[in-house]
C-alpha cells in the first residue's frame, strides 16, 4: 500500500475515531448534529424539486384551477379566509398559483419526508421499534404539521410574493426567490416540531 493511501487511511480512521468518542461524550448533541445534517438535505431536496414540479404543473390547467378549503372566518378587509388558499392564475399574473402550486408543494414535501422518515430512524435514531407504529404516528405528525404550515402560508405566503415579484419589480427572479422562502419556512416548522417526535416515536427497545 503506497504511503499515500495509508495516510489517507489514517486520516479517515482519525476523523471517525473522534466522532466516534464524541458520540460517547455527548450522545444527545451528536444525534441532534446528525438530524441537522440530514434535514439540511432533505431541505435541500426540496429546494430542487419544488421549482421541478411547479413547472410541470404550470404547463397544465390545473394553474387556472383553484383550490380553496377549510374557511375559517374573514380577512380584515372582509373576504373569506381558506387554510389552503390557492386562487385560480399564475403567482406571476397575481393568483395563487391554483391547484397546480398546491401539488407541487404537497408532493415535493411528501417526497422529502418519506426519504426523511427512513433516514432518521435508521441513520440518526437507530431505531428498531415497530416500524408501521412509528409510520402511522409520522403521518399523523405529518398531517398535522402540514396544516399548521398552511395556516402559516395564509399570513406570508401572499405579502411575500406580491413583494418580490411586483413591489420590487424582481419577476420570474422574485417568484422563485419567494419558492425559497416558503421551503425554507415550511423546513423550519418540520424541522422543530419533528424533532422531539422522532424522539418519541424513533426508540431502540432492547434485543429478545
Amino acid at each position: 500500500m503506497s504511503k499515500a493511501k495509508i495516510d489517507m487511511n489514517n486520516n479517515v480512521s482519525g476523523i471517525g475515531g473522534y466522532w466516534h468518542n464524541y458520540k460517547e461524550k455527548h450522545p444527545n448533541i451528536a444525534q441532534f448534529i446528525v438530524f441537522f445534517l440530514l434535514s439540511t438535505g432533505m431541505t435541500v431536496l426540496q429546494l430542487i424539486l419544488m421549482p421541478v414540479f411547479k413547472w410541470i404543473f404550470a404547463q397544465t390547467s390545473l394553474v387556472d384551477t383553484s383550490f380553496r378549503i377549510m374557511q375559517f372566518g374573514h380577512n380584515f378587509d372582509g373576504s373569506a379566509y381558506y387554510l389552503f388558499d390557492y386562487g385560480a392564475g399564475s403567482l406571476a399574473s397575481g393568483g395563487g398559483g391554483g391547484l397546480g402550486y398546491f401539488l407541487a408543494v404537497q408532493i415535493t414535501i411528501g417526497i422529502a419526508q418519506i426519504i426523511n422518515f427512513f433516514a432518521q430512524r435508521n441513520i440518526t435514531f437507530k431505531s428498531n421499534s415497530n416500524i408501521w407504529m412509528a409510520a402511522f404516528w409520522y403521518v399523523l405528525a405529518y398531517i398535522i404539521i402540514t396544516i399548521g404550515a398552511a395556516a402559516a402560508q395564509g399570513f406570508y405566503k401572499a405579502p411575500v410574493y406580491n413583494l418580490l415579484i411586483n413591489t420590487w419589480g424582481m419577476g420570474s427572479f422574485g417568484e422563485t426567490a419567494a419558492d425559497i422562502i416558503t421551503m425554507m419556512i415550511n423546513a423550519a416548522i418540520s424541522f422543530w416540531v419533528f424533532y422531539p417526535i422522532f424522539k418519541v416515536i424513533f426508540k431502540q427497545e432492547p434485543e429478545k
